[in-house]
């Protein structure tokens, strides 16, 4: 049985992965200091697996752990990653237009797969190339990279977590790695104006409680680059 429905559907889903690897070092960097840090907070390997596998949410993951570490009700838990993973409604908002064709189990499974980095990567290429053919493959492809690398540096974190100390700067080596795909998107003004925004923001509200501050910077930035981007669509159809 074919698994995709043409040789341009599986060139597509290759394209995807592709454009997703310049920032697969950072992406798994992220997840081996998210794989140390559940180690280190108590939880025994078991548990740090599934919740690598299940949650699959590393900013989540680290909010929750020092709650879990204190014995925090399960609610308070849940509530805290909740509200860290508020970003992911944006994000599924602006790829509503896109999955809305599918049936339930495929958007739910791409749900599960949205990550920061994918959806950026994603959502320049449709910008770009408008409705373009293959696109629910294009974006399996990156989601697939984005969700390979994260898995196997947090695996790797929690298998080597005794020899991986967080003072090795790794969140730092992740951000960098990040932010070198990041700049050359910023030639493009909705996501130039989007990241200044969100920066903005997320500095204004950086005291608020549960990383709040974090939740409106990424809605604000993502908000902000819509509207540019639309008012540059329409100002180039004029």
């Amino acid at each position: 049985m074919k698994f995709w429905s043409s040789e341009a559907a599986a060139a597509q889903f290759g394209r995807g992965f592709a454009d997703l690897m310049p920032a697969a070092a950072g992406v798994a960097a992220w997840g081996l200091v998210t794989g140390v840090a559940m180690m280190q907070s108590g939880l025994g390997m078991l548990p740090a697996v599934v919740m690598t596998l299940l949650v699959y949410a590393g900013s989540a993951q680290l909010a929750a752990l020092p709650l879990i570490a204190s014995g925090s009700p399960v609610s308070l838990v849940v509530l805290t990653a909740l509200v860290v993973n508020l970003r992911f409604v944006i994000y599924a908002l602006a790829l509503r237009r896109d999955m809305e064709g599918l049936n339930l189990a495929r958007r739910l499974w791409y749900g599960y797969l949205i990550g920061d980095i994918g959806f950026v990567i994603y959502m320049t290429r449709r910008e770009r190339d408008g409705e373009f053919a293959h696109r629910h493959e294009y974006y399996l492809g990156g989601a697939a990279c984005n969700w390979l690398f994260w898995q196997v540096g947090s695996l790797m974190g929690i298998v080597a977590a005794n020899w991986v100390p967080l003072d090795w700067g790794l969140e730092l080596a992740g951000t960098l790695a990040l932010l070198g795909l990041l700049v050359p998107m910023c030639a493009q003004r909705p996501v130039l104006a989007g990241s200044l925004g969100a920066a903005a923001v997320a500095i204004a509200a950086h005291g608020l409680p549960m990383r709040l501050g974090l939740v409106a910077g990424t809605i604000a930035g993502v908000v902000i680059a819509m509207a540019v981007g639309a008012n540059f669509n329409r100002g180039t159809r004029a």
